[in-house]
């Protein structure tokens, strides 16, 4: 067991208005992770809120930054240099519009894919290798301006799907905790590959 603390980070935007928005499915995933390990995410530091605890024996610190999306990274470097964590065990989860919505793929490390949180801890770190949890949320039908679609509050007949979702991402930051990240991937890309499969039949 590594007695370094590992970040756990998820995106998105501070304030009640964007609470329900595709943006903030990170957010949300951090809060269902503080709840069920009976962490309070409420100590402001390094432009975040913060709290620490243990998840599957590791010491973790559970992360929000609160400097807005496209500005994550700033918050997020000066906390790895402060508990002298390791960027490639971080975990950020954030929302993905690549994927069908509540769907969820783990990966070890990889480009920004076109989200501003994600580039901008890459441009911080300087390197892209950090694990992801990556929450689906495609809109149904093409969009012209995606962050219009982010940044929108979700449909009330979509919510309990969301919230399924963002316990199913808990779950898999507690998979790569307990089993390391290979094993994770091993069980929720599989199962999202199937659920696609079986979705395009």
């Amino acid at each position: 067991m590594s007695a370094r603390k590992r970040l756990i980070v998820g995106l998105g935007n501070p304030g009640s208005q964007y609470d329900w928005t595709p943006h903030n499915l990170g957010f949300m995933a951090i809060d269902a992770l503080a709840e069920r390990h009976s962490i309070r995410v409420t100590r402001p530091e390094s432009k975040a809120l913060v709290g620490l605890g243990t998840i599957a024996g590791q010491d973790v610190i559970l992360v929000k930054p609160q400097t807005f999306m496209n500005l994550s990274g700033g918050s997020v470097r000066p906390l790895l240099e402060k508990y002298e964590a390791d960027a490639a065990e971080m975990i950020v989860v954030s929302d993905d519009v690549a994927l069908p919505w509540g769907m969820l793929r783990i990966r070890e490390r990889g480009s920004a894919g076109g989200h501003n949180g994600l580039k901008s801890i890459i441009g911080s770190l300087g390197s892209n290798e950090f694990i992801r949890v990556r929450l689906g949320c495609k809109p149904e039908h093409p969009l012209g301006d995606m962050a219009d679609f982010v940044l929108a509050p979700i449909r009330k007949p979509d919510r309990d799907a969301a919230l399924q979702m963002v316990g199913e991402a808990a779950d898999a930051v507690e998979l790569i905790l307990s089993g390391g990240v290979q094993k994770a991937m091993g069980q929720v890309n599989r199962r999202a590959e199937a659920d696609e499969e079986s979705s395009e039949q």
